[in-house]
């Protein structure tokens, strides 16, 4: 793994971290629609994709095919979950963020 691969960014942070609140309904719609509700965050079909598809090359995310269902037209949807490399990196992130903010304090813009 590469220096770059052992960091996570914000939004593979984010996205991790709602493929392990969502569980087994973890797919594109889904995801979508907690990130916006619980973090007001908008996120392009294609972005969000784009993300699982690298976190998935690198191994901390895996993805399979449900079942095709009627009320998407018989198209099948594509579920994702976070793989035990993936909860690492999430705590090495998490870790890292902790170290960082210990001991600041930011004051308010008054």
């Amino acid at each position: 793994m590469t220096d770059k691969e052992k960091y996570l960014g914000e939004f593979e942070h984010i996205l991790l971290l709602a493929l392990i609140k969502l569980g087994a309904e973890s797919y594109g719609a889904k995801v979508r629609r907690l990130l916006k509700e619980s973090i007001e965050r908008e996120v392009s079909i294609g972005a969000l994709y784009a993300t699982l598809e690298r976190l998935e090359k690198k191994g901390l995310v895996e993805s399979y095919v449900g079942e095709s269902t009627p009320e998407r037209g018989g198209r099948a949807k594509r579920y994702f979950k976070v793989t035990a490399s993936g909860e690492s990196a999430l705590k090495r992130s998490r870790s890292a963020m902790d170290i960082m903010w210990s001991g600041i304090a930011i004051r308010s813009m008054a």
